[in-house]
Order: C-alpha cells, then structure tokens, then sequence
C-alpha cells in the first residue's frame, strides 16, 4: 500500500470527485482501453453487496448451523464474532476497496429471495406446532457454550455470510464513487444480512417444531442435522399451502437466485482482481468477457463433482474446509494485522475521513488493531486443540484422505501469503533488515491519477502485481535508503 504525496500542479477542489469523475472510472483512459465502470447509483451498490452477503449462507447454512449446535445457544459466540469481526472486516474490506478504487444489477435476483422467504415465514408461524419450534430456536442450551465447535462455526459462519476475505467486498467497494458513505453502507448491510438470517431461523424452527408435533418426537430427533435441513424444511412449508405447484417453483427460484446473486459477485471479485492486474491485456475488446467464460465453464466443470452420488460428502468436506474454519480465520487475522498495524489502524481511520468527512467509531481501531485479530487467533488455535475429523452425518466420519484433502484445500489459499512474501523480499534490494523495513512501511509516490485532488492525507494508490515493476533498481534503492535511513 502507498501514501499518495499531495499534487503540486493543480489545487481543485474535490467537486469533480463528488460528480463521479473519478480516474479510471466511466471514463476510457484515452489509450485504447475500455473504461474501468462504475456504480450508477447507491442503490446498485447497495443490491450487489446484498446479493453478495445475503444468499444460501442465510437461508440454508445459518438455520441448520443453529439446529446442529443446540438452537438458541448459537446466538451467543455469533453476535460476539459479529461485533468484534464481522462488523469490524466488512467495514475495512468495503473501505478499502472504495479508497483504492481497485479491485446494471438485476434487481429482481436480489429482492426476490426476500418476499419468497417472507411468504414461508407467515407460512410456518402459522402452523400447528411452530411455536414449538420458535422456542427451541430462541432457548439457549448454555452446556453447548463448552464445545469449541460451536464457536468455530458461529465464527466461520459470520466470515462466510459477510463475505468477508473473500475479496468481493474490496472489489465492489472499488467501484464506488469517492466519496460513498461506505461507513453508514456497512453499518445498514451488516443490519440486513443478520436480520435475514434471523428471520430464516424462524422460517425454518416453525416448520421443525409442526413436524416434531405431527410425528410426536421432539424437535432435536425430528430431522437430520446437516446441509439438507432447509431442504426438508422449507419444502415442507411449501406443501401446506394452497397451490402448492406454484409456490414450489417460486422457492426453488428463490434458492437459485441467491446462489446466482453471490456467484455473480465472487465472479466478478476474480475479474476485478485479474483485470486490475493486467488491465492493458484484458481491457480490450472482448477479452474480459472470454475470459470469463473461460472461468465459468471450469468452475461448472469442477462443480459437477458434487452432483454425482457421492457429492453431498465432497460438497461438506468443501464446505467445511474451503470456504470457511482454518481459511477464513487465518486471512482475517492477516487482513486485520496488515491494515491495523502495517498501514496504521489510525491512517486508515483517516482515509475513511477523506471519504465521508467525518472518523469512524474509535471501536473500530481497537478492533481492528487487537480485538479481531485476538479473537481469530484465539478461535483458530482452540479448534486446532481440539480437533477432531469432519462428521459427514449418519454415524459417518470423513477419512483421512479425505481430511488431507480438506487441509490442502485451506493451505491452497493461504499459502499464497508466504509465497508472495518471500518473493517479495527476494526482489526487493537491501539488506534483510531493510527489506523487512521497506515492505512493511506504505512508500510515498505521486500518482497522476490523483493529481488533481488536493488533500493533506494520504491516498492508497494502485500497485501492480509485481511490487517494483517499471523502476529501476537505482531508484528501488534510493527509495529503501530513504525509508531505513
């Protein structure tokens, strides 16, 4: 990351950031590469981050999480991974990507899902038994606090919802005007996202407890806990109401827009992030979207692997190894130390300044520098003690082939973070010690496609995919020699 030095050429104010003029916007560069885009309005940033955060991970993996770890229980290392993490990352991820600026929704896939689930929940409160249900639901089984698993699955269920270190929530933020109030947009989707999944467990406890009534047993033995919960659940709602056929059609159509919603999103995450990388390669005529075809037709080839016979045991070994526990805790950690200590907790608190004209909550550097990562630390080394292989459900235990592949699928994201490290100080000239200095500290450039802004903070500024390319290396150690010196 880098600190923007102030322009001396031109001193305009910031009115033509406030109109959206923004470098490398709406606007083509003027070089034969096409223009970078930007949100047309707040209201498409705010539905794409929806259809991002709000999918499957609320309808289908909140609910069947709580009825594997003892209903009501789970709200309690939920909420606190909640305000002192999720909150906390999305905040940054979203700022982030919005200072930076790297990295037409359709409308009905994102507020579809929510009148679907409205009808299933006016649906299941209204059955015989539900209240049943809504108590097994809200009941905290304080015993259950004990087991590490119920905290690393509160935790990991928080990262995967919000989508946090994923990247999505940087990318999408990179296409937003300057200055977005991205502080009160975390505030407003973090709202949303765990409103729907709160009241997609009370859609899915009322349909349990009018099961567990109708089969008179109680609501803990009344279906096997694991992925398939809402598919048991919700269905059945579905048959007890008039038309039945229809309103079948509409859920099944709900659960593939919100799949659809967060796959657009994730996609467009990668794109982002490789066009940015190589924007004179790929920002030519058709070549963005061949290469997400490219993208598309490899991770449908790879997803047909879990539509085969035995899918649903790959699919939770995927689940529960990729995308969330080890992964995800250990990018959180390392996202928060690179921003609340390598950049400085207090300087980005001030480029969120820049953005919105005024500082966040000073909760958020605390959490930022100590409590985020304390508490992802914490959680990743207690479920490391008390590790124990993946139950796939109905007595079965996955093998150890099968948790060795799960481990190599965890390190085949976060390997990436010592790998560029080390090549990093490997091309980097100097002494260790000056290496470990440089790289650790944001190098002031003047960016020309800042040049016309006038401010005295520090910009974050695109920095391609090789740290030094285009300087020579006289200049690469005249910087170092400033910097350690």
């Amino acid at each position: 990351m880098a600190d923007l030095q102030p322009s001396h050429q031109t001193d305009q104010p910031l009115n033509k950031f406030q109109q959206g003029h923004l470098p490398n916007g709406n606007q083509a560069p003027g070089d034969g590469l096409q223009a970078r885009g930007q949100w047309a309005s707040k209201a498409e940033f705010l539905l794409a981050v929806a259809g991002q955060i709000i999918g499957l991970g609320n309808v289908w993996r909140f609910p069947y999480l709580c009825y594997k770890n003892g209903g009501g229980v789970f709200f309690v290392p939920y909420l606190l991974f909640l305000v002192l993490c999720g909150i906390p990352l999305f905040l940054l991820e979203t700022s982030l990507g919005q200072y930076t600026s790297l990295g037409g929704v359709v409308y009905l896939t994102a507020t579809f899902p929510y009148a679907m689930l409205l009808v299933l929940l006016v649906r299941g409160a209204t059955l015989p038994g539900a209240m049943q249900g809504i108590v097994y639901y809200l009941k905290p089984n304080h015993t259950r606090l004990a087991d590490p698993q119920v905290w690393m699955d509160a935790g990991t269920q928080v990262f995967f919802s919000y989508g946090i270190c994923l990247g999505s929530l940087t990318a999408l933020g990179s296409y937003n005007k300057y200055n977005n109030d991205c502080y009160k947009d975390s505030f407003l989707l973090c709202l949303l996202n765990s409103s729907t999944s709160f009241l997609a467990g009370f859609a899915i406890f009322s349909v349990l407890g009018f099961m567990a009534e109708e089969q008179g047993v109680d609501i803990a033995a009344v279906a096997q806990s694991g992925p398939g919960l809402a598919f048991i659940a919700y269905p059945r709602a579905v048959a007890m109401m008039p038309l039945p056929q229809l309103w079948a059609v509409c859920f099944f159509l709900m659960i593939i827009m919100l799949g659809l919603d967060t796959q657009f999103v994730s996609l467009e995450a990668l794109m982002t992030s490789v066009t940015d990388l190589y924007p004179h390669l790929i920002r030519r005529g058709r070549r963005r979207e061949l290469l997400l075809l490219v993208v598309c037709v490899v991770c449908f080839l790879v997803g047909l692997v879990m539509v085969t016979p035995g899918g649903l045991y790959v699919f939770q070994i995927y689940d529960h190894f990729s995308c969330s526990g080890a992964s995800l805790l250990l990018l959180s950690i390392f996202q928060s130390l690179a921003i609340g200590w390598v950049y400085g907790a207090e300087r980005f608190s001030s480029n969120i300044r820049d953005m919105t004209g005024y500082d966040p909550l000073p909760v958020f550097r605390l959490c930022w520098k100590y409590l985020t990562p304390a508490v992802c630390t914490a959680t990743f080394i207690f479920s490391l003690v008390r590790w124990s292989p993946l139950a796939l459900g109905k007595g079965l235990v996955a093998p150890l082939w099968a948790s060795t592949l799960g481990w190599l699928l965890t390190l085949s994201s976060v390997s990436l973070l010592p790998i560029w490290a080390i090549y990093a100080l490997a091309t980097t000239p100097g002494t260790l010690a000056q290496r470990f200095q440089f790289l650790c500290s944001p190098t002031p450039v003047s960016s020309p496609a800042f040049s016309h802004i006038s401010t005295s903070s520090s910009l974050l500024t695109y920095n391609p995919v090789r740290p030094f390319s285009g300087k020579p290396k006289e200049q690469m150690v005249e910087l170092i020699q400033e910097k350690t010196t």
